[in-house]
């Protein structure tokens, strides 16, 4: 029995191998056995990912971010051990040290308002990066609003409710004694207030007892219980997560108080007084329910949305103030404790990583339930989300790229008006650390070989750490390829593939003269659709054959392809398996059809593999096959 079939579409991406039983479900129909380094497009096709260009080399291993100074320029900023990066369109601006380690930095969280960078660390006094309209960068510790000799930060008791101080005077230098040990060589230069007055340690005498400076006149010097110091200092920790929403500056969770939030006055962002709860004063409470809930991340979104370590919350209040302020958890699943991942936003629905490092989740509102749901993205493709380490997304191309701890990184091509997310695999030579979009750019930090390169995504670019030259003159040397020393990389000169060289003292050295060169690392791209369905004749017949297969390509300068006789070339032009070598290679659009011969006796495999190392563009519409079954 002879079929035609056509698939038309791979909006389901590569999917789990435990599908191949379920050809009942759409994902069947529109999924693949396996994407290697391709981009799926939101209209169906697949195209060669994208080619990696060399930016520079960083010091050591670390973390991306964006900096978006104004609509016309914005930042990379390359975060290593004890030291931050500046980039502008991929060239060095400035150096700044800062105080985090290399193993610091998976906790590292941010958020940014105009020209301003905040970064919170639980082990670290948060910090503050700014850009001055000179061009002058500077990192520096937050500083809350003080007036009359009073700093208007978060303070919380932490000792047991039935502690009580003893100040040994009203003013000037005096000494409180606490009822039970409290005190901790930390808290030297930390504020206290006693009866709602502010105090400065200035040394701890012993567990109990601790000179202060008197910053508000005290009340008396009775034995009281009303007190109180700062909550985040060197004994207690510092901020988890930040982040802006309407108007004010939200904290997310501290080392000691991990599941608390604070909300600063509005309008003035480092203004946490609670004054007597008026509409715009500061708001502060816990999250308090039946697991725990050590909070992770805040977003801005439709509501303020938490996340913690056991789910997901929902801030209420419109316009949030005090008196309006509410808490409602959504959903239970968790987020990640080990390393800080930033939300992000995708069409109105925020992903999150899951806790248990296996999922990508969509945490969507639903107007009809009044409520977020969270819808696990990776349901079908759980083989790709393994331990996630870094994520963002780039809204030029609709891909979210995500890097996992292994090294490789994923794409999930999302389009939620569509209903498409399809998920694919890529590989490189080398270990992928980061990933940060930086305006239309997406940047990669990459371990190759034991050096932290930066490379950014390059459309024109088939190879991987490469780089373009140009030569008015014809030219066979190549120079400033230090970062490939000593590695064999690919080279397309005028547009042609030539043969692999090794890099000498920065070199290579071609065999003839050229005047356009693109030279990197290779790497392979790899389509391996699903086999026929078990719910179609195909599926159920002992043995398949694959009669005749039409390619529909789009601007496609190489297809390799293996239709049960091993790899092979095929010649775009129908002319001759080895021509696509020896002269430019032209961009054809159309439809490539290939003759197959040789019966499958095994049912599960796919019909046909594309598998091109080729540095040339690719791209695929649509693949139709004629099939014989023979039950």
């Amino acid at each position: 029995m002879k079929t035609i079939q056509i698939k038309t579409t791979f909006t389901a991406g590569e999917v789990s191998s435990d599908l191949l039983g379920r050809g009942d479900l759409r994902a069947y129909e529109n999924g693949a056995l396996k994407l290697r380094n391709v981009f799926i497009q939101p209209t169906g096709g697949i195209k060669r990912r994208s080619g990696l260009r060399y930016i520079d080399t960083a010091a050591g291993a670390g973390r991306l971010i964006s900096f978006e100074f104004n609509t016309e320029q914005t930042y990379l900023l390359v975060l290593t051990d004890l030291q931050i990066a500046v980039y502008a369109n991929g060239v060095l601006q400035t150096m700044l040290v800062s105080p985090w380690a290399e193993a610091d930095l998976a906790q590292l969280a941010w958020t940014q308002s105009a020209d301003t960078l905040l970064l919170v660390h639980p082990d670290y006094p948060p910090k503050k990066l700014t850009r001055s309209g000179g061009g002058v960068w500077a990192l520096v510790d937050w500083v809350f609003y003080s007036e009359t000799n009073r700093i208007h930060q978060p303070m919380y008791k932490f000792a047991d409710s039935a502690i009580t101080v003893t100040p040994s005077g009203t003013g000037g230098t005096i000494t409180l004694t606490a009822s039970a040990s409290v005190f901790e060589a930390g808290h030297a230069g930390t504020r206290l207030r006693v009866g709602n007055k502010e105090v400065q340690v200035t040394s701890v005498d012993s567990p109990t007892v601790v000179t202060v400076s008197v910053k508000e006149t005290l009340g008396s010097t009775s034995a009281t219980v009303d007190w109180e110091e700062q909550s985040f200092s060197p004994v207690h920790g510092y901020p988890v997560t930040v982040a802006f929403h309407q108007d004010r500056l939200v904290i997310g969770g501290s080392q000691d108080l991990p599941n608390r939030l604070w909300f600063s006055q509005s309008g003035d962002l480092f203004n946490f007084d609670l004054g007597t709860g008026l509409d715009a004063e500061a708001i502060e409470f816990g999250i308090f329910s039946d697991q725990v809930n050590a909070i992770r991340g805040v977003f801005s979104g439709r509501h303020l949305q938490v996340f913690t370590s056991g789910a997901e919350w929902m801030v209420t209040g419109d316009p949030l103030t005090p008196s309006t302020v509410q808490i409602k958890r959504q959903t239970r699943v968790g987020s990640r404790v080990d390393r800080y991942i930033a939300p992000l936003d995708v069409d109105g629905a925020t992903l999150f990583v899951a806790r248990n490092g296996q999922e990508l989740r969509e945490f969507v509102y639903t107007d009809v339930e009044q409520a977020y749901q969270s819808t696990d993205l990776a349901l079908l493709s759980k083989h790709i989300i393994t331990t996630p380490a870094d994520q963002d997304f780039d809204q030029k191309r609709r891909l979210l790229f995500l890097v996992r701890e292994d090294g490789k990184f994923a794409t999930l091509t999302v389009f939620r008006a569509e209903e498409v997310a399809a998920w694919t695999l890529h590989e490189t030579a080398g270990s992928m650390l980061s990933v940060c979009v930086a305006g239309d750019v997406v940047y990669f930090l990459i371990n190759r070989d034991g050096a932290y390169l930066i490379e950014q995504i390059d459309d024109d670019l088939h190879l991987d750490s490469a780089l373009a030259g140009e030569s008015g003159t014809p030219a066979n040397e190549w120079s400033g390829l230090g970062h490939l020393e000593g590695k064999t990389v690919s080279v397309v000169a005028d547009g042609r593939v030539q043969a692999a060289e090794i890099v000498s003292s920065g070199v290579v050295t071609l065999d003839g003269a050229y005047s356009t060169v693109q030279i990197g690392l290779p790497y392979t791209h790899l389509i391996e659709p699903l086999p026929p369905a078990n719910t179609t004749d195909i599926g159920a017949a002992r043995a398949v054959r694959l009669v005749e297969a039409t390619f529909r390509l789009k601007e496609t300068a190489a297809l390799q392809l293996n239709v049960g006789r091993g790899l092979k070339d095929v010649s775009l032009r129908q002319l001759g398996d080895d021509e696509i070598l020896d002269a430019p290679a032209p961009l054809v659009s159309g439809d490539i059809r290939v003759q197959a011969y040789g019966w499958s006796y095994d049912t599960s495999k796919p019909l046909w593999v594309i598998e091109q190392s080729l540095p040339l563009p690719f791209a695929l519409l649509s693949v139709q096959m004629s099939v014989m079954a023979n039950s």
